[in-house]
């Protein structure tokens, strides 16, 4: 099996899939657990917004020193790594609450520990496909993306259907039973092909990439990206419960499901064609992004609210991914220091959407529709940095055709 696996590219590609959906595992799985931990270990409401924010900081450290350290460690080592501390993460969260005698302590030792999984895996999936031999790279690349949302559809539904059938107070079986996938797809890392962005000693330093105008006109795309996304899927399952008065289960399956759902359609429908001028698809996806948040704010039909939900999916599904594939076009030196930092952006903007969004409606008297109003600014953004991109753009490529 491993001699098949060694020159196998097909099986780079496979595994990058899986890492993606590892990456959904380690992000959706806990959150379906809040109210179960306040009642099973009484935990307040500060400590459990703790463990959010210290897993989204430490993901931002991981992807903010990764630009300095991969190249040097080698690009196996590390995403091997990042799956064996995903899997040890998610099998702790099954056996510390339970046998240390503060739950608290063994539930935030495990998120520290798949949080570092989580990031690598962000930081060095999307260059590791980008370094495959194939024909298509944008078509490779949405494909990739879409992945992580098939992973979240997935841990919603499995879990759902799990805590129906064995009752949620087994919530711990299912966190071991998680980690099995990225425990194999670390072996499977361990042998199959890694290729590289540039020759050794070849990419950009991130003194060099801070210093062009290009970077950082990607830097805000990336931001926008990640703001433009998570602004509504972090308020989703809400907007379904308050909009449609529908319980948390059913909720999590109308909203964040199906804005996941929507997503992942709209990266396989991008892959496929991929032939399409990729600024111009983004400035589209920008504009049908604007309406979605439009149409969830302004109708007064429930229904037609939440469809709005599921058009802000489809719009963003080739913001991320596309933006990447703009990167490796616009910047072909920038290399790994290039995709941490930008994976750094567009984190950054996964934070604020959702911030901003919240509190907008917490100044408007806990209006969520004002929250969602404010969140155009993102898709809005990203339509000014396209135009940005398309002006610096222009003058780089005759400063290259001079020299």
């Amino acid at each position: 099996m491993r001699r098949k696996l060694s020159n196998n590219w097909k099986a780079t590609i496979y595994a990058s899939y899986a890492g993606y959906i590892t990456q959904a595992i380690v992000n959706s799985y806990i959150t379906l657990l809040f109210v179960t931990f306040q009642k099973q270990y009484a935990l307040s409401l500060a400590k459990i917004t703790f463990l959010i924010t210290f897993n989204f900081c430490l993901q931002l450290l991981i992807d903010a020193f990764s630009a300095r350290f991969v190249d040097r460690v080698g690009y196996r080592k590390c995403i091997v790594a990042a799956h064996i501390c995903a899997a040890a993460g998610l099998a702790m969260l099954g056996i510390l609450p339970n046998v240390l005698p503060d739950p608290y302590t063994g539930i935030l030792i495990s998120v520290i520990v798949y949080a570092v999984g989580g990031g690598l895996i962000e930081v060095l999936i999307s260059p590791i496909v980008e370094a495959c031999p194939t024909d298509d790279k944008t078509a490779a690349m949405s494909m990739l993306h879409s992945f992580y949302c098939w992973g979240v559809v997935g841990v919603i539904v499995i879990s759902t259907v799990f805590f129906s059938l064995a009752g949620i107070e087994k919530w711990y079986i299912l966190a071991v039973s998680w980690a099995v996938l990225p425990a194999c797809n670390a072996f499977v890392f361990s042998v199959v092909p890694i290729g590289s962005l540039t020759e050794d000693g070849a990419g950009m330093s991130i003194r060099e990439l801070m210093k062009t105008r290009i970077f950082w006109v990607l830097f805000l795309l990336m931001i926008c990206a990640g703001a433009s996304e998570q602004a509504m899927s972090q308020w989703a399952s809400a907007f379904a419960e308050s909009a449609l008065k529908v319980s948390k289960t059913v909720g999590d399956l109308m909203g964040p499901c199906m804005f996941s759902i929507c997503m992942g359609i709209a990266r396989v429908i991008h892959a496929k064609n991929s032939h399409l001028s990729l600024k111009k698809y983004l400035a589209f996806c920008s504009i049908l992004c604007i309406s979605g948040y439009l149409i969830s704010v302004l109708s007064p039909v429930p229904l037609i609210g939440l469809a709005g939900c599921g058009v802000v999916g489809f719009a963003v599904g080739a913001m991320w991914p596309g933006s990447f594939t703009l990167a490796s076009r616009s910047c072909a030196r920038g290399g790994t220091a290039m995709f941490a930092l930008l994976a750094l952006g567009g984190d950054l903007g996964c934070s604020g959407g959702p911030t901003l969004t919240g509190l907008v409606a917490d100044a408007f008297n806990s209006s969520l529709k004002a929250g969602l109003t404010a969140a155009v600014i993102f898709p809005a953004g990203m339509l000014v940095g396209l135009y940005l991109l398309a002006r610096v753009s222009a003058p780089e490529r005759e400063n290259s055709a001079r020299n």
